[in-house]
């Protein structure tokens, strides 16, 4: 159900916004009269972003780079005024084998984008946020953050990361207006199933209670009432989205 108007006057940046559950979220934040910017490295799926949503802007940004992040953040300031939402959803899912096997560079670029790239970008956007007394922070985690998945240490490492964070960033931000909580989907139809084996899918899907893949509208569908006014009593929290895999 689109909510119209929910949005209005709020303007969200979204990390990974050219694709998958990043750009699913825009598209209803944008659908319900919202302002969206989109932060990827995909030029390719920016393009096609911006001709999708009519309005949106976007911005080629690596989130891994604290100097690239505060300009992407200073262009949206000019470009609307104020960031209001803030949606952390770029990620990268690495090597899939045993910890024993991992390759160091995999490792590190997992944790840098997923983790490290969250934090920055807390980082950069909060003070706005703080300013205004206003913000709503959603950071993407996952399933694999709260239980590991086998073969896939490092991106459960990242997500757990997050999770930690976020619960440390809320309760920070708890008396300012400012709310920050995550969300942990289980496995959904999403391009970063071009990064994994089959056999990890199935893995995965198999553990959904459900017994399907979930889909990026329907975690969009609660990242949009965690972006809302509507969420005001609920911060440093982990939203589930599991088809029951999780349910704490």
């Amino acid at each position: 159900m689109i909510y119209k108007d929910r949005f209005s006057g709020k303007t969200a940046a979204i990390t990974g916004g050219a694709s998958g559950l990043g750009l699913a979220s825009a598209k209803r934040i944008a659908e319900e009269g919202g302002n969206v910017v989109l932060w990827d490295m995909n030029e390719e799926g920016l393009q096609q972003a911006q001709e999708d949503i009519p309005g949106a802007r976007t911005i080629r940004v690596d989130i891994t780079d604290a100097d690239a992040i505060q300009a992407a953040a200073e262009e949206t300031l000019e470009a609307f005024g104020s960031i209001d939402i803030l949606i952390n959803s770029a990620g990268i899912t690495g090597a899939t084998v045993p910890v024993q096997d991992f390759p160091l560079d995999s490792w590190r670029k997992v944790i840098d984008i997923n983790l490290n790239g969250t934090f920055m970008c807390c980082r950069a956007i909060i003070p706005y946020m703080l300013d205004n007394g206003y913000g709503r922070i959603i950071n993407v985690a996952s399933v694999a953050g709260k239980e590991g998945n086998p073969n896939a240490s490092a991106y459960s490492a990242s997500k757990a990361g997050v999770i930690g964070l976020t619960k440390s960033l809320g309760k920070e931000l708890a008396q300012t207006g400012v709310i920050a909580n995550c969300i942990t989907p289980a496995a959904f139809e999403s391009p970063i199933f071009d990064q994994m084996p089959q056999s990890q899918i199935d893995y995965m899907k198999s553990k959904i209670p459900m017994g399907r893949l979930g889909t990026a509208e329907e975690v969009a569908s609660m990242i949009c009432f965690m972006a809302s006014e509507d969420c005001s009593f609920t911060t440093a929290s982990a939203f589930d989205t599991s088809g029951g895999r999780t349910t704490y």
